[in-house]
């Protein structure tokens, strides 16, 4: 996997080629700043705490918001929109992710580290891999489907042929999964003698040891260029014609409602994942600073940490947004909950205010407007 998750972070963390000149000097220290031990017990206790608690929450509050979100466009699937095709897309991803995080969890927590074997190993990372990359790009998709309809009235795809959507969806997996190649080649579950205890790492030393450094990093240029720079180049492009486009129209009380759901998406997404980028950036200039001190090693190893987990919360959060945002959405949902019996004090008036705005806040985006989500 990509040096991108806590997946390889435990492994990634203290590298490989640490292992190979300095594996069997001490079991709870590594080198580090001409040749002095730097204390590993420190990282390794602070994983198995942070990791797993963090881990914890976003699995619980994701899976239940996606199953959520996955219930109400199931439950209206007759009025299924191109968007919400997409968003299908999107929470089916962001739960298969989700559902790597308690085998990544338990490999901080226990110390044995990973124990359930290298087939394990692969067939996770490269789920996790496949929808990692699967749902940043059809935030994209979704961003230039929008961007066409509102800025340029054209619609990308068409309710006459939804098999044009269906086929985008699909590329954005057999893309996703090409991406996931490495994974399938490199993950193995691998025992660090240093802390004496396992890790699903990606191993570059099974072929040539001479070209670890350039497999890591090629391996982070891909991540940092098509994990994160190109869908961030799309998105801010994408919104920032939409938001010109809006603010100089007629569209009034929509046109705030579309400021605060773009500002929203834009800033949920860029909160999420630009910590993590800009530290594993700074982690990937210090990769061979001999100089480095124990303290810079160690404050960065924490930083991946905390700010790759920010990210994966970013799976949790579309469906609160969704749910705290779009009017459509939190009108499905209680019309569902209504049809089960649940009675609600605020069902009457939040349904008032979801019947009064019938029409989208995507009023000039053709197909798109009939977005359930949103």
């Amino acid at each position: 996997m990509a040096d991108f998750g806590v997946l390889t972070f435990a492994g990634d963390s203290f590298d490989l080629s640490d292992l190979e000149e300095y594996g069997n000097s001490s079991d709870d220290y590594y080198c580090c700043d001409e040749g002095d031990l730097c204390d590993l017990k420190e990282g390794v206790q602070f994983e198995a705490v942070f990791i797993p608690v963090l881990y914890t929450v976003a699995f619980v509050v994701g899976v239940l918001g996606n199953a959520v979100l996955l219930g109400v466009l199931i439950q209206s699937r007759k009025a299924w929109s191109v968007t919400d095709t997409f968003i299908l897309h999107l929470g089916v991803a962001d739960v298969l992710l989700l559902v790597t995080l308690p085998l990544w969890a338990a490999q901080a927590a226990q110390t044995q580290g990973w124990t359930f074997g290298t087939p394990l190993c692969k067939i996770t990372g490269a789920v996790f891999t496949i929808n990692f990359y699967c749902g940043i790009f059809l935030l994209a998709c979704i961003s230039l489907d929008r961007y066409m309809s509102i800025v340029h009235a054209t619609q990308m795809y068409s309710r006459k042929k939804p098999w044009v959507v269906q086929v985008s969806c699909l590329a954005v997996w057999l893309f996703s999964l090409l991406l996931s190649i490495p994974e399938w080649i490199y993950l193995e579950a691998v025992k660090d003698e240093r802390r004496q205890k396992s890790e699903c790492i990606r191993n570059y030393f099974k072929f040539n040891p001479e070209t670890v450094g350039v497999w890591r990093l090629a391996s982070r240029l891909l991540y940092h260029s098509v994990g994160f720079l190109l869908p961030s180049a799309v998105l801010i492009f994408c919104y920032s014609c939409i938001l010109r486009r809006l603010r100089f129209g007629s569209q009034g009380l929509q046109k705030q409602k579309a400021f605060r759901v773009i500002i929203a998406v834009v800033v949920v997404f860029f909160i999420c994942w630009t910590p993590y980028n800009i530290t594993l950036m700074v982690d990937t200039f210090h990769t061979n600073n001999s100089s480095d001190t124990c303290g810079v090693r160690t404050s960065l190893e924490k930083a991946k940490i905390i700010t790759s987990s920010i990210g994966y919360l970013h799976c949790s959060l579309n469906p609160i947004l969704y749910a705290f945002v779009g009017v459509k959405f939190r009108r499905q949902l209680l019309d569902i909950l209504r049809s089960l019996g649940c009675k609600l004090k605020t069902t009457a008036i939040l349904h008032s205010v979801g019947t009064s705005r019938r029409t989208s806040i995507w009023s000039e985006s053709g197909d798109t407007s009939n977005s359930i989500a949103i």
